[in-house]
């Protein structure tokens, strides 16, 4: 394992030493179907460099496609290529999106977690030699968050002395935790009453 500290200060773990795990394709993070390269492709077009496409790809994800439980959308994906097509998608769906359209420009894309009442999913990039947490789950009232480099613009700050946290790994997967409630829920109702409450 690699600890880097993130702009918040905290330590980030980079849980696979081999940086190329952080570029490879999975089931939820399948950068080679043909969805998720037609997005790439069009964003690739409008950035003149690989922070453009970055913050291109995050902002693309956080605002056109709704977080399901705003927007009261049913439907449960967990595929990049799905949440993509679908345009919906839970903050772990959403997270896997981002991490397909940035790692289809090889740029290096970390799964990361926080825990509140339960755990909500987020990457972290890799530019400039070091990892930057981003949460593409959607603004709303009360969330404004912003793709940075320098100081974190998250959606949600854990509360500590209320228990809440940072998990600090950084995954080159989905948590199997995360992507097994993904895979089992019928719907988004469902989802909500089997989402977990920690790693």
């Amino acid at each position: 394992m690699i600890a880097f500290l993130c702009s918040a200060g905290m330590e980030l773990i980079q849980k696979t030493p081999d940086l190329s795990a952080y570029l490879a394709a999975d089931e939820a993070i399948d950068h080679d179907h043909p969805r998720v390269r037609e997005v790439a492709g069009g964003l690739a077009r409008q950035a003149e460099d690989s922070y453009a496409y970055a913050r291109l790809a995050f902002e693309f994800v956080r605002d056109t496609i709704p977080h399901s439980q705003d927007s009261g959308d049913p439907r449960v994906t967990w595929r990049a290529s799905d949440v993509l097509e679908q345009r919906t998608g839970i903050c772990y769906a959403k997270a896997h999106a981002l991490a397909a359209l940035l790692r289809a420009e090889d740029i290096p894309t970390a799964l990361c977690y926080q825990r509140f009442d339960v755990v909500h999913g987020l990457v972290a990039v890799r530019l400039d030699g070091a990892w930057h947490r981003q949460d593409p789950r959607g603004n709303k009232p009360g969330v404004n968050a912003r793709f940075s480099l320098g100081r974190e613009q998250l959606a949600f700050t854990p509360d500590h002395a209320a228990g809440e946290e940072d998990y600090p790994e950084l995954y080159a997967a989905p948590h199997p935790a995360v992507l097994d409630v993904l895979k089992a829920a019928t719907d988004r109702p469902h989802l909500w009453e089997t989402l977990p409450a920690a790693l």
